[in-house]
């Protein structure tokens, strides 16, 4: 099983999360954890090799985990959030940027 590691902010944004997100974030992040890929997920290669999201929808709308596994033998969320529009915003791509780099990615 991966560690799991939270960078920056990211542990509080998950928090943030309605009840049923945060519980579908949890199962999903120990999918990763045990090696297995999430239900539903895309690559995001604008913010670097290796980096993913976690696709979660529930009654109260859509959220995103970034995380990468391509450091070491962990799992880094890099950033939670609530997607509002189709595109991913700017600001949510720029903080997993930072926090990636942060990490040395």
């Amino acid at each position: 099983m991966k560690e799991l590691h939270f960078a920056g902010n990211s542990l509080d944004e998950l928090r943030a999360f309605p009840v049923d997100a945060k519980r579908e974030a949890g199962f999903q992040l120990d999918r990763i954890q045990n090696k297995l890929e999430p239900s539903d997920w895309k690559t995001i290669k604008v913010i670097g090799s290796g980096v993913r999201e976690i696709r979660i929808r529930c009654a109260d709308g859509a959220y995103r985990v970034i995380y990468t596994v391509k450091l070491a033998d962990a799992v880094y969320v890099l950033h939670a959030f609530q997607k509002k529009t189709q595109k991913t915003p700017q600001q949510a791509i720029d903080m997993a940027k930072k926090c990636l780099s942060e990490l040395g990615g």
